[in-house]
């Protein structure tokens, strides 16, 4: 009777680890019961996730994205108060550039006019080790408000793009790109590429009087150069996902970009998806697949605050080389994890 019941408990045993193991291998959405704005970066077999959260930077590390609940995670970085960047801290987004990590930001002192972004650097190989070190403001000659900073290279060629003003005064947000000399400054001037000019990138509600283009996210397919941007007020059910792409030789030249004349990700009211956007993408841990990562709401009228929560899907490519979002998928519908590499 003992030895039977050994082999009792470790057969248990297994039939947990396999239970455990098939659980891993899938989930559903959200990731995370709240989030805006959430980035990832894959490094050495792991992702280091970011979101917006208000007064601080909070780094999280998993090598499932799915799994982020369970995720370690630490708090690199708390905005010092009576400073310009003491408030209103959003999409934070991790870089590996040049063997330092950089996590970009924006933020305020309270007042939005002030909006700014700025850049906090680590100088060792894990982003969880080391000292995190603030490194000032990020912007262009012109220096007008900016949020949502994205940085990409193409042809060793350091570039940011991010929503701006044209002026001093909150009445439209833009897409805007430079060249960067390093990864902490910007050495050319700010070019405008795509304003809110659709009837689907003007949902505002009608308070306040904006039109938002924001959140742009750089993609590459192919050798074909995309970027991905959130328009409408984020307040509004109708916030979504447009595209630009570019055909050229010069990023830096507006007529260089083509806009998409529909949107690419919308809200799903039938699914229960309201609101999706503010994306950025990352591929599967063998590099076979591209996913989208976005926040959105369960319900209408949820708006701009804590209810927005993380996302994620695989996306697909047209014929014609654009990428497929696809539908935003409910809570119910259960995905396979990413790709991961097999021995």
């Amino acid at each position: 009777m003992k030895q039977k019941s050994i082999y009792f408990l470790i057969l248990i045993g297994m039939l947990s680890l396999t239970g455990a193991n098939a659980q891993q291998k899938t989930f559903t959405n959200p990731i995370l019961p709240s989030g805006a704005d959430p980035y990832s970066t894959f490094h050495n077999g792991v992702y280091y996730y970011v979101n917006s959260s208000g007064h601080s930077l909070v780094l999280r590390k998993t090598k499932n994205l799915a799994d982020l609940a369970s995720a370690e995670k630490r708090t690199i970085w708390t905005a010092p108060k009576n400073t310009m960047y003491s408030q209103n801290v959003w999409a934070p987004e991790i870089h590996f550039i040049a063997g330092k990590w950089y996590i970009y930001f924006a933020a305020d002192d309270g007042d939005n006019n002030n909006h700014r972004m700025y850049a906090v650097e680590n100088t060792s190989q894990n982003p969880f080790e080391g000292n995190w070190e603030f490194k000032g403001k990020i912007a262009s000659p012109s220096d007008k408000w900016a949020i949502d900073g994205n940085v990409f290279s193409v042809d060793d060629q350091l570039y940011m793009i991010w929503s701006g003003w044209e002026g001093d005064e909150n009445g439209q947000q833009e897409i805007y790109i430079a060249k960067m000399k390093n990864p902490l400054m910007i050495e050319s001037a700010r070019t405008k590429i795509s304003s809110p000019t659709y009837a689907w990138e003007k949902h505002n509600g009608g308070d306040p009087e904006v039109y938002v283009n924001e959140g742009p996210q750089f993609l590459e397919h192919d050798g074909a150069l995309f970027i991905v941007y959130s328009a409408s007020g984020c307040w509004t059910d109708f916030y979504g996902l447009g595209l630009l792409r570019f055909k050229g030789n010069d990023l830096l030249n507006a007529e260089n970009w083509t806009k998409s004349p529909d949107p690419i990700f919308t809200q799903s009211p039938e699914r229960g998806v309201y609101a999706p956007g503010h994306n950025s993408f990352f591929k599967s841990p063998d590099g076979t697949q591209d996913w989208i990562l976005y926040h959105a709401n369960d319900n209408p009228g949820d708006g701009c605050g804590g209810k927005r929560s993380p996302r994620m899907q695989q996306i697909h490519w047209n014929d014609d080389g654009t990428p497929d979002l696809g539908i935003p998928v409910s809570r119910a519908t259960v995905l396979e994890i990413p790709s991961e590499k097999t021995f």
